[in-house]
């Protein structure tokens, strides 16, 4: 009997270790100790750090910060599907620039054409339909749609670590927001079933979209113009229009991230902002300076500069993806 309750009492003081760690596919470092001092700073009342719930915000970047950007933007081979099943109705995509090279590699369309490119495709694929088809055209998509390499589907492709940083920062009575260079209602069908945020908490680059009355019945019709790109200094901008209120915590890992990290950091009060590194080859990709997608190369410079983490893949993560 004395051995059994020992051992029962060795079992539950495991268990309550484990659930006592809120970011267990973190690695013990500098950067989860960071991360978990924070919010203990943040959350104690009558502590010199203590904020309001009310002013608790925490923004995130997308790609590369919560899932998989490489060989290419998730959205960008959801736009190069697109055009694929609309070519048939266009034959002369297949002689006309850029949709020729679109039509042959996301990669090649950004070395012949770059982000003018992109956007041209973006306003061929994403437009000329209602908000509502457009949503179920995403949805549908997302369901079935594997990434090229892994053969994965791409919801299953997001971050491990950084799913528990989100959930520790809710339990601590965060207001958790996607601010992403991603089109905002690319990313709205899916992110409440994959990450928990709410369509109303994603921020993103848009199109504009004109409201029309057609039969009698009210529509939101869909319009092949940009009418804001949420990127580098967008971001902030974003924030203030969308939000209305200063982050307090900011997580991202491209140079496109700064603005939002700069704006986090040099508020009043305790702050805490980090950059995701991509260094791991073997278990993810390996790439910041020379990438297409996600590159980082200022923010390497900031990060040292002003005193915030680089957050490594390779170091700080037990794992990366949830299975």
């Amino acid at each position: 009997m004395l051995i059994a309750g020992l051992f029962g009492l060795l079992l539950w003081c495991a268990g309550a270790g484990a659930q006592s760690d809120p970011l267990p596919s973190w690695n013990d470092g500098a950067n989860k100790q960071a991360i978990i001092a924070f919010v203990d700073a943040v959350t104690t009342q009558g502590g010199p750090d203590y904020v309001a719930p009310s002013d608790r915000i925490a923004t995130f970047d997308n790609d590369g910060t919560l899932w998989v950007e490489q060989p290419m933007y998730v959205q960008l081979a959801f736009a190069l599907d697109r055009l694929k099943a609309l070519s048939k109705q266009h034959p002369e995509w297949k002689d006309r620039e850029p949709f020729a090279s679109a039509l042959e590699g996301g990669v090649k369309l950004l070395d012949e054409f770059g982000d003018k490119g992109v956007l041209q495709i973006v306003a061929a694929t994403h437009a000329g339909m209602t908000t509502k088809q457009f949503d179920a055209i995403v949805t549908d998509w997302i369901a079935t749609a594997r990434h090229p390499e892994t053969g994965k589907l791409y919801t299953s492709m997001i971050y491990q670590p950084m799913l528990e940083v989100m959930d520790y920062l809710r339990a601590n009575e965060f207001k958790v927001f996607i601010v992403s260079g991603g089109g905002i209602a690319f990313m709205r069908p899916w992110t409440a079933a994959t990450y928990g945020v709410v369509p109303e908490n994603v921020v993103g680059s848009s199109i504009k979209t004109q409201f029309l009355l057609r039969g009698g019945v009210p529509i939101i019709f869909r319009l092949p113009e940009v009418e804001f790109i949420d990127d580098g200094p967008g971001k902030p901008v974003a924030i203030q229009r969308f939000i209305g209120k200063q982050p307090i915590a900011a997580f991202g890992n491209s140079d496109g991230d700064l603005g939002m990290l700069a704006w986090t950091k040099y508020g009043p009060g305790k702050r805490f902002v980090a950059l995701v590194h991509h260094d791991d080859g073997k278990r993810e990709y390996a790439y910041d300076k020379e990438s297409h997608f996600g590159k980082l190369d200022k923010g390497l410079a900031a990060a040292k500069d002003h005193g915030f983490p680089l957050i490594s893949m390779k170091n700080d993560w037990k794992r990366i993806f949830p299975d």
